[in-house]
């Protein structure tokens, strides 16, 4: 286990991503294309329809990456490419080509020893080689638009909303009670948060802070500790499934028409709820649209105000629901007013 000493002035560093990173969800996504024995987690074993459609249409000269970020617990992902936090894919590459050679050696030796027998195409990579950096940057932007792409607006609808019950959380319960509820394999207990590891260490912060980010294909927490940058904080990204809804409901409404791909994320009677607030209603109004009793729509209601896609107003002796832009975008198909394209 990896354990994470906080001071009192770590806390109040504490931020949260505003977005998963393209990069990073790019290259977690390729060790669950390779799972053939899903581990039963939402993120892996709830993907296969995923899995099954990517491998379909996965060219030869791709299959490359295959070997940069492969299937395993055990198997080491250069952190390179999972530094980022850009809004955009092209961004993070330049991040990802532009980090300290302090860096890119942490990485090969990492890998190096992790991974011995590791293809000589990636000590090349780790070492500057400018014709296997262009042919990695060109085959992620082909995978991108092919496996993560076509999923990235419900994606970052349902990290949006998970950011939103976040902060939430943190209102009601201040930041050690978001702590604590991360992730089940996550533990907050007197200023230390214990996260899974292949190795069992201690880590303190020292004022860098910690970056919380919910990352979608992601099977298991990851903490990225070596960083060759001393000024930024340290990254801690823990799947986001497991924290608002499973996955697969995700990659189902990337794949379907609009009515079909909101029911999978929600449920039959939530998308309705949701559906049916187009218009701003009263409960009783919810209820008579959706064909549901007063009680069954306001429990819905409840849940997709949690989730950041309602807001309910009182308006005389009762209230009224409306969308948010997050629902409305989730409603629609697309991303938020303003959020990433």
């Amino acid at each position: 286990m990896l354990r994470i000493h906080f001071t009192a002035d770590d806390l109040i560093r504490l931020r949260f991503a505003e977005a998963p990173d393209p990069l990073a969800e790019t290259i977690l996504s390729l060790p669950l294309l390779q799972t053939e024995r899903p581990d039963h987690r939402p993120s892996s074993a709830g993907l296969s329809g995923w899995r099954e459609r990517t491998r379909r249409a996965l060219r030869p000269e791709m299959r490359l990456l295959l070997d940069l970020a492969p299937a395993g617990l055990g198997e080491y992902i250069p952190e390179a490419f999972t530094h980022a936090a850009t809004p955009t894919l092209a961004d993070s590459l330049d991040h990802t080509w532009s980090l300290p050679t302090g860096q890119w050696s942490a990485d090969w030796r990492a890998t190096r020893l992790l991974r011995p027998g590791a293809p000589r195409w990636i000590h090349e990579l780790h070492h500057g080689d400018r014709a296997w950096a262009a042919l990695v940057r060109r085959q992620l932007r082909s995978y991108h638009a092919l496996a993560v792409a076509p999923y990235w607006a419900q994606l970052l609808a349902v990290a949006q909303a998970e950011r939103t019950q976040r902060a939430m959380t943190t209102v009601d319960a201040g930041v050690e009670g978001l702590l604590r509820t991360l992730h089940p394999e996550i533990s907050w207990a007197a200023g230390v948060l214990t996260v899974p590891c292949a190795k069992d260490t201690d880590l303190e912060l020292r004022g860098r802070g910690l970056l919380l980010v919910p990352t979608f294909f992601c099977s298991r927490p990851l903490v990225l500790v070596d960083n060759a940058e001393p000024e930024r904080p340290f990254v801690l990204r823990y799947p986001l499934a497991h924290s608002l809804i499973d996955c697969a409901t995700v990659v189902t409404a990337g794949t379907t028409a609009a009515g079909e791909g909101l029911t999978a994320l929600l449920g039959t009677t939530r998308a309705r709820t949701l559906d049916a607030a187009r218009s701003p209603a009263g409960t009783a109004e919810l209820a008579r649209r959706t064909g549901t009793s007063a009680a069954t729509a306001s429990h819905h209601a409840s849940v997709l105000r949690a989730a950041g896609l309602l807001t309910t107003r009182r308006e005389g002796p009762g209230v009224r629901h409306a969308l948010t832009p997050l629902g409305r975008a989730l409603l629609h198909g697309g991303p938020p007013s303003g959020s990433i394209e």
